[in-house]
């Protein structure tokens, strides 16, 4: 088994290479018809479905760490939308409470699906959070060139804290709990199809829909 340390080390590689991947995919110009308001609302719909991953977990996890973890964490995203919807209503034409997310993602489908606490810490928390600070940079720079200051500010001052918070907790989660050659081996496998996903929906939305720069969760 390798030691906590160099496990983590490791991870942090394999996510940092594709990590790179998204953030340079996801800093290409969107079509002219995405706005910052159509952007927006596809946050919605991430910060939603993050809201009930982690609260869909928690009856099912039995580590009582993991599971104020995901409390946490489900509040968190909960706000996280409240403070979209918000912004949304400010910029015009949103109602708040109107949001209709339409069918589960991909992404939220595979998360669902998986069943040991490590597979879903490192998918959920460690990875997933770490593509939400990468791709929420790249639309608040957004928002900054297109001179809507608020709205990077929202990011970078409110929702980014929360999501580095979410990340380096799944680390010190995966430190406590992956301490076993099986544990490493599924969320390795977890980590790595977590962003093989997250690459394969970016690119989809980029090629039918145009969409870059579009925020995490």
């Amino acid at each position: 088994m390798t030691s906590a340390d160099a496990f983590l080390a490791e991870l942090d590689e394999q996510n940092r290479v594709a990590l790179e991947r998204i953030g340079t995919a996801a800093s290409r110009e969107p079509a002219a018809e995405v706005t910052v308001a159509a952007l927006l609302k596809l946050a919605l719909k991430n910060e939603l479905e993050a809201t009930e991953c982690a609260a869909a977990w928690i009856a099912t996890t039995r580590e009582v760490d993991v599971k104020l973890a995901l409390a946490r964490q489900a509040g968190d995203e909960a706000k996280h939308f409240r403070l979209i919807e918000a912004r949304l209503a400010e910029l015009g034409g949103y109602e708040p409470g109107n949001f209709d997310p339409g069918p589960r993602s991909p992404m939220l489908e595979y998360l669902a699906s998986l069943g040991t606490t490590v597979e879903r810490v490192a998918a959920g928390q460690f990875t997933r959070e770490a593509l939400a600070v990468v791709r929420n940079e790249e639309f608040a720079r957004y928002c900054s060139e297109r001179g809507d200051a608020a709205t990077a500010a929202l990011y970078r001052d409110v929702i980014q804290p929360d999501e580095r918070h979410h990340h380096e907790l799944g680390r010190a989660l995966l430190r406590t709990h992956a301490t076993t050659e099986d544990a490493q081996d599924r969320a390795r496998r977890a980590a790595r199809r977590t962003l093989e996903l997250a690459e394969e929906l970016q690119e989809i939305a980029q090629m039918k829909r145009g969409i870059s720069r579009a925020p995490g969760c």
